[in-house]
């Protein structure tokens, strides 16, 4: 994995939010707003190392500025931000890369997002993917849900109320008991 030069944390919707970088501009982490600062970059780290807060780079900048747009309400898939997969397993990355083409404010669920991989039988292995995702919301975990619309698990603060919330922001079509029926529109 290429080495983290830096990170910052930064406002948005939801709260302070972290971000790290390599020199060559790839988001190494993205982490979602924890119960203070210290342990925001600290759960942020586990993935960079402990790389100093710095002054983010342009190109990160306006990463930030994207995902605060997003967090707001924007229609933004992010898809084109670039990502740092170096060390990331092979399954895990094509769980990121299929999820990141699920578009904002639309919902699959673990089984359906299995099936799209090729994988049937692996949606217990989708959950375990998205729950080492070092780059949510970025890569938005958040759109993938467990069988009949339920929320299934989410390793953000706050779990599957930040889940909820995040999909809300989206203007996902949400039921009396969460999410209404899936549906795999993609970019």
């Amino acid at each position: 994995m290429a080495a983290a030069v830096g990170c910052a944390l930064f406002d948005t919707a939801v709260g302070r939010c972290g971000i790290a970088w390599t020199a060559d501009g790839l988001v190494q982490a993205v982490q979602l707003p924890e119960t203070s600062d210290a342990r925001t970059l600290a759960r942020m780290r586990k993935r960079c190392g402990d790389v100093p807060e710095s002054e983010p780079p342009a190109t990160i900048v306006r990463v930030i500025e994207r995902q605060r747009a997003a967090l707001a309400g924007q229609r933004d898939d992010l898809i084109d931000v670039p990502l740092d997969w170096e060390g990331v397993p092979p399954f895990h990355r094509r769980v990121y890369e299929a999820s990141r083409r699920i578009a904002p404010g639309t919902v699959v669920t673990y089984g359906e997002m299995a099936r799209d991989l090729g994988e049937p039988g692996a949606a217990r292995a989708v959950g375990q993917a998205l729950g080492h995702n070092p780059f949510a919301p970025l890569v938005p975990c958040h759109r993938i849900l467990a069988a009949q619309g339920a929320s299934g698990g989410f390793s953000a603060e706050g779990g599957a109320r930040t889940k909820l919330r995040l999909l809300e922001i989206e203007g996902a079509v949400l039921g009396p008991h969460g999410p209404a029926s899936s549906t795999t529109e993609r970019r």
